[in-house]
């Protein structure tokens, strides 16, 4: 018997015994990887190819993942659903359904009675079964973006030596895959993508066959298991782009160590989410606080996907669970990074490379990319705020290496430069949202806030050819601009450039003072857009009027009165405060108005930071627990993180597992400057 494998006997014993401690428990997984056990569920059984009625794990940047079974007819974990085609489709229900049977051909297990336990890590997926005389432990952990491996681990309790048959089988929906065998494994080719599937039966001789091109069986020979023994069986699942070598990951498979990879994971998500919980603001130390930063970071890592197809960088989608997700977003990639960088600054820079790999020669940076433009093309029709230069900065500050910032500065700079020459309509140092198709949708879309009220009668002008403007000026546009101005003069002066330097700051200083005197109103004591002279305000409260208390381009009187706002319980200090418009609002819409109502994450935080960036600590400290506590789920193991909440009544909208909230709530709980 291997060695190897008495630590999963004893873990087998104590969950047949009902009898796991949280010592005995903690030998298993380290402290802060136990903590995320469950944080997700993942359980549910796909019904037909689209099924979202459950999440999906993932890990590495695969564009595949797995849930664990509902409906349990055999061994074996869900799907696996592959995000290499369409938009995301589940392969098969069970493309590994693993039976054991005895010499006389029964099945030993009524696997539905006997399973004992299934947890989530953000390591690994585990099961187990166990009847009498059988105990049955299955693992699943992905070794790389291409290739999950699954262990399944049979043991004899019984006092007598036990003759068995192990089997796999699958069968896959109608999703244009088909199935055949190539030499000892099965090659999965799709009709629907370029990428291709492989199973691989690890140090087992199998008697495979296949039938009709959609389903497969395979069985080894018998084999006598004596009481006390157990036996393993590996298999690898694989799907792979072409940029990609099969041959090269082959050969890595052939030399993997189950015990090893575990351990590996074991130790990466461990030190990821141990810098997290390190980083905890003061007034966050509670241990409810390290369950929702192990779901914030469960969650990015599902939407990670390694560079394929157009996609010449990794990076992560908003959600995988909603199907036109599927890519990546200028505004989602700079928070995002700005979130990885808590602890993995790596990714977060590639992350903002996936983005600047499609800038255009005069600036401009694409709203939308995606890995195959035959499912859906990338969108030249707008670009998003500027917020990139912010997370360039955020990772220098986690990262030591100028590298990253001599290679961004340039392109930052020539980005930020094209707002003001594409879209300032009346060349007064301001700016507008825009277009560059000339449709008004594009240019709200551009705001990143696509319905708000501040643009129901918004008109579209031409500035130039494929420029266009709305014929209004934006305080958040420009509060981010003046951000970023400064941002520019933080990374210039890491460069050594003097001269820019002291540019960006007098630029910088100029547009504080047109912010301070055009946005606010001193009646209300609110920002708002403005019509192009100046003279007329857009009205209606929306969060875009906290974003100058982000940027610290407020006075701090205008900052007083802004905040008076913000905590009124009537307009924003809500159940879930600081959403996206005031509550006494007529207009204010939660369940029909994406942004004429929700509470995002990203902007309640805008919102908490201007708080903090004015000396409102203990407001901050109240609104960030409130929201915590509002919104339904977040502290619940088990619930998803939700694309925006409904501010009255707290309940998740829209798309599960969104990937800005979660890079939001790290920023929320972390310390930062």
């Amino acid at each position: 018997m291997d060695k190897q494998i008495f630590p999963y006997l004893f873990l087998i014993f104590l969950l047949c015994n009902c009898v796991q401690t949280e010592v005995e428990q903690s030998a298993h997984h380290p402290r802060h990887t136990a903590i995320a056990e469950n944080i997700l569920s993942f359980t549910g059984s796909p019904t037909e190819p689209r099924d979202r009625n459950m999440l999906m794990f993932s890990d590495q940047g695969a564009w595949f993942g797995y849930s664990m079974p509902k409906t349990i007819k055999s061994a074996g974990f869900s799907g696996p659903f592959l995000m290499t085609q369409e938009n995301g489709v589940w392969s098969s229900p069970n493309l590994l359904q693993f039976q054991l049977t005895t010499n006389n051909g029964h099945k030993t297990i009524d696997w539905k009675s006997t399973l004992v336990a299934q947890k989530s890590y953000s390591s690994h997926l585990e099961q187990v079964f166990t009847n009498s005389v059988l105990g049955v432990w299955q693992q699943l952990v992905f070794l790389s973006g291409h290739t999950a491996i699954q262990r399944t681990v049979v043991t004899n309790k019984s006092k007598d030596p036990i003759t068995l048959k192990a089997n796999y089988a699958g069968e896959l929906f109608d999703i244009g895959v088909t199935v055949s065998t190539e030499d000892n494994f099965l090659k999965l080719v799709s009709s629907k993508s370029d990428a291709v599937g492989y199973v691989q039966f690890l140090g087992e001789e199998m008697d495979i066959s296949v039938e009709n091109g959609n389903s497969y069986r395979s069985n080894t020979e018998y084999f006598i298991l004596e009481p006390g023994t157990s036996k393993s069986f590996l298999v690898s699942q694989t799907f792979i782009f072409p940029e990609y070598s099969w041959k090269n990951e082959q050969e890595i498979i052939s030399k993997v160590d189950f015990n090893a990879l575990l351990n590996a994971r074991q130790v990466e998500k461990e030190s990821e989410i141990t810098s997290l919980c390190s980083n905890r603001k003061e007034n966050f130390k509670d241990s409810i606080y390290d369950q929702l930063l192990s779901k914030a970071h469960l969650t990015l890592q599902n939407n990670w996907r390694i560079p394929a197809g157009e996609l010449k960088h990794q990076g992560l989608f908003p959600s995988y669970h909603y199907e036109w997700f599927h890519g990546f977003w200028s505004w989602d990639s700079w928070k995002h990074a700005v979130g990885l960088s808590l602890y993995n600054p790596e990714l977060a820079k590639d992350q903002i490379r996936a983005m600047y790999d499609f800038q255009s020669e005069n600036g401009f940076i694409v709203d939308c990319v995606y890995r195959d433009t035959t499912i859906e093309a990338h969108n030249y029709r707008d670009t998003k705020p500027p917020l990139s230069a912010w997370a360039v900065v955020k990772i220098m500050e986690k990262d030591s290496d100028t590298s990253f910032v001599k290679e961004m500065y340039p392109k930052l700079k020539k980005y930020h430069n094209w707002w003001f020459e594409e879209r300032d309509h009346d060349q007064d140092g301001l700016c507008e949202y825009g277009s560059t198709d000339g449709t008004i949708i594009a240019a709200k879309w551009e705001s990143g806030m696509d319905n708000a009220i501040r643009f129901d009668n918004s008109k579209i002008l031409k500035n130039s050819e494929n420029a266009f403007s709305l014929d209004q000026e934006s305080v958040d546009l420009n509060a981010y601009l003046y951000a970023e101005k400064l941002y520019m003069a933080t990374l210039a002066e890491v460069l050594g450039k003097n001269e820019e330097t002291q540019t960006w700051k007098s630029d910088a200083s100029i547009l504080k003072e047109h912010i301070q005197k055009q946005f606010f109103d001193k009646e209300d004591g609110w920002f708002y857009d403005t019509n192009l002279k100046g003279d007329t305000f857009i009205k209606g409260a929306g969060s875009e009027g906290w974003i100058p208390l982000w940027a610290e381009a407020a006075t701090k009187e205008q900052a007083d009165a802004v905040i008076i706002k913000m905590m009124d319980p009537n307009k924003f200090n809500v159940k879930v405060p600081f959403q996206t418009m005031s509550a006494d609002h007529p207009k204010f819409n939660p369940l029909k108005g994406y942004w004429r109502g929700p509470n995002w994450l990203d902007q309640a935080y805008f919102g908490i930071k201007g708080l903090r960036k004015y000396g409102f600590n203990k407001e901050a400290d109240d609104v960030t627990v409130k929201l915590f506590h509002g919104a339904e789920g977040l502290l619940d193991k088990g619930s998803p993180i939700y694309e925006n909440y409904h501010p009255l009544t707290g309940k998740g909208l829209n798309a599960p597992n969104f990937s800005w909230s979660a890079a939001h709530i790290l920023m929320l709980l972390t310390s930062e400057k």
